[in-house]
């Protein structure tokens, strides 16, 4: 039986229940369940968190990146480049977009899309560049955009909400961003939710106008889109949890310095490293071992809820194998996929939780 989770969602639920059920009374009363003003609301809270001009909230993280790839002008016949190591949904809606998925390999050090292979990848039919803000911790995306050389750069934000670089929300380097609200998430729904943000006003309407089966007034289609909208019950989900994200992700960024001291004295227990720049909000706190099924099953048997972010590189799914790729196309990726461990860190995770995981870890490793 696992007595410490990965994620603890009940304890994030305690605090903001009253605020919830509270706000969820308001819609009943109405019944404007779709469009609601708590979601215009949500929208203009959110975007001034992420220090956007605009947020465009949505149905879910996937077609929040489809959307935005579409709003890009993004279709047949054309590329988008990103990292292999993602979930699938990365490159799930480049596919759903019409585009092809190009996939890069990862830096060894950081898991983050390694900038060399970046560059060799970016062709004559790129038309945007997806970097993976990967694990809460932000891509380098100045130094991609350098390489994208005016490629229009869209980023993957979705475990990375008020992680920051050089001073810069994830979400605000790019041109456009997307982000997820799946409630495991730092910042999450009770559902599924997600939000495009971008400060371009232009592309934010063409989100919009997509997002509403193309039409920007009731039973006029101008452009064929459909229908991707967050309901009003997850909007005031999201204004409950927003309001308490930054403390959160400091309980989070607690957590991992935590483990990174009790890990320290673990030599086979290979610990995350920060990119220097970055404030991370530690959305997962992933190390690497040897035999890690065997390590996992272990800690399993000790109660201990540790997971595996990712098992399968992009390119090794039956979803992308008509892209071509076998074993060792991507090397880094391949072997890091069968080292990778999420340890449990939630922001409500007590010192003498850790310190049993970090026992039970402990006698696993040999």
């Amino acid at each position: 039986m696992i007595d410490i989770p990965l994620v603890d969602l009940r304890a994030q639920h305690d605090q903001v229940a009253d605020e919830v059920a509270g706000g969820w009374a308001e819609v009943l009363k109405t019944t404007a369940f779709v469009g609601g003003r708590q979601v215009g609301e949500f929208e203009a809270e959110f975007a001034a968190y992420q220090e956007v001009d605009h947020c465009v909230a949505v149905a879910n993280g996937t077609d929040a990146l489809e959307l935005a790839l579409r709003a890009l002008g993004v279709g047949h016949g054309d590329e988008c480049v990103l990292p292999a190591n993602t979930f699938i949904a990365t490159a799930e809606a480049v596919a759903r977009a019409g585009a092809t998925p190009v996939l890069v390999d990862c830096a060894d050090d950081t898991a983050l899309v390694d900038l060399e292979k970046l560059a060799d990848a970016i062709g004559p039919r790129t038309r945007a560049v997806v970097p993976v803000h990967l694990y809460g911790q932000t891509a380098p995306v100045e130094q991609i955009r350098e390489v994208a050389d005016g490629v229009p750069v869209l980023e993957d934000a979705a475990q990375a909400q008020g992680a920051r670089r050089h001073g810069v929300p994830a979400g605000g380097l790019g041109d456009v961003a997307a982000t997820s609200f799946y409630p495991g998430k730092n910042l999450g729904a009770y559902g599924d939710g997600g939000a495009v943000l971008t400060g371009d006003a232009e592309l934010a309407e063409r989100v919009r106008l997509l997002r509403e089966h193309g039409s920007p007034r009731k039973y006029e289609h101008t452009v064929l889109g459909f229908n991707s909208r967050l309901d009003t019950l997850q909007a005031v989900v999201l204004s409950a949890k927003l309001r308490r994200l930054e403390g959160w992700n400091e309980a989070r960024r607690a957590a991992a310095d935590r483990y990174a001291e009790l890990l320290a004295d673990l030599p086979r227990v290979r610990r995350p490293s920060v990119l220097p720049g970055n404030l991370p909000v530690w959305h997962l706190y992933v190390v690497r071992v040897a035999e890690r099924d065997r390590v996992l099953a272990e800690l399993h048997a000790a109660g201990i809820g540790a997971g595996v972010h990712y098992p399968t590189p992009v390119h090794l799914t039956g979803a992308f194998s008509s892209l071509g790729h076998g074993p060792g196309a991507f090397p880094v990726a391949e072997r890091a996929a069968g080292e990778l461990l999420s340890l449990p860190l939630f922001p409500e995770i007590t010192a003498s939780q850790q310190e049993r995981v970090v026992a039970a870890l402990r006698g696993a490793v040999r």
